[in-house]
């Protein structure tokens, strides 16, 4: 099959031919159509080293996958060949840039007919991410004050939608750019943080959920109402809310999150920003273009 590979740290990811994945007791082997990423994902433990610390590479990165079944292997339940599946790959494991990938079966649902490969692959992580820092660290409820930073990223754009679905007031921050969409996805309220500062602009809210970090994570604290909390993606929150609770949560894989999103989005009321689409001979130029495109960027193979 052909990949794009990347070969060491640092390295620049190249199209080659590579191995056809084989899939151990539980997985799927999908044939992949497209698949979406994090630019940092090349400097991660995993890219370079399997679950016993043993060299992995060359390594296949993008580890959102979407694309249909060609292979069930022993154990496996709850998928047949010719479905058409998304979900996340382990991140031990060769992800999605590549015709070919193995995975868990358990990390993957079914997509919607009515939704493209590439809006599919768009979904896993950030939308993970997304569900799993509102309601499962956030305790997210309606009728409660929500304050997404990030909302123009892949992550914030469906934190937004999420939160607004689920009854909350959003209060949406990011660059000016991005105060369009942010309303289109259903803000109520955006602060330019170019512009404004955020611990003027902002009352004390139920819940911060942070995608950018640094001093904004530090300084957002003092913005959590008794009772609430703040919860990152980018690192441990370094000040906790006088009255409330901090955390810092890496997204795990969830079958039945990853069906609740698929739901959501064939109906109509979830959807994946999709900032920028590059064919898999241009893998590398994704990765490299990640960090100024608003949403996310896939890999169509």
């Amino acid at each position: 099959m052909r990949a794009a590979r990347v070969h060491r740290p640092g390295g620049e990811l190249v199209l080659e031919d590579a191995p056809m994945p084989y899939g151990a007791t539980g997985d799927v082997v999908v044939r992949v159509h497209a698949a979406g990423f994090v630019p940092d994902e090349l400097d991660w433990p995993g890219t370079w080293t399997d679950r016993a610390g043993r060299d992995r590479a060359p390594s296949v990165p993008a580890h959102e996958v979407a694309g249909v079944v060609s292979e069930v292997r022993y154990g496996t339940t709850g998928l047949s060949v010719g479905d058409r599946v998304f979900g996340l790959t382990d991140w031990h494991r060769d992800g999605g840039a590549a015709e070919y990938v193995a995975v868990e079966a358990r990390n993957l649902a079914l997509i919607p007919e009515n939704l493209t490969f590439i809006q599919a692959a768009a979904l896993p992580l950030a939308g993970l991410t997304a569900w799993q820092g509102l309601f499962t660290h956030g305790g997210l409820e309606a009728g409660r004050t929500v304050v997404v930073h990030g909302a123009g990223g892949g992550t914030g754009t469906l934190a937004v939608q999420l939160a607004r679905g689920a009854g909350a007031h959003v209060i949406a921050t990011g660059r000016g750019n991005v105060a369009g969409l942010a309303a289109e996805l259903g803000a109520h309220e955006f602060v330019d943080l170019e512009r404004q500062s955020f611990a003027e602009a902002v009352e004390p809210v139920d819940l911060i959920f942070d995608t950018i970090g640094g001093d904004l994570l530090a300084g957002s604290a003092a913005k959590v109402r008794p009772g609430g909390a703040l919860v990152s993606i980018t690192a441990p929150p370094p000040v906790v809310p006088e009255e409330g609770r901090a955390a810092f949560f890496i997204v795990e894989p969830d079958r039945v999150q990853l069906a609740e999103l698929a739901r959501q989005a064939g109906a109509g009321l979830l959807r994946a920003h999709v900032g920028a689409v590059y064919p898999l001979a241009e893998a590398g130029q994704a990765f490299r273009a990640k960090r100024g495109v608003p949403g996310k960027v896939v890999i169509e193979i």
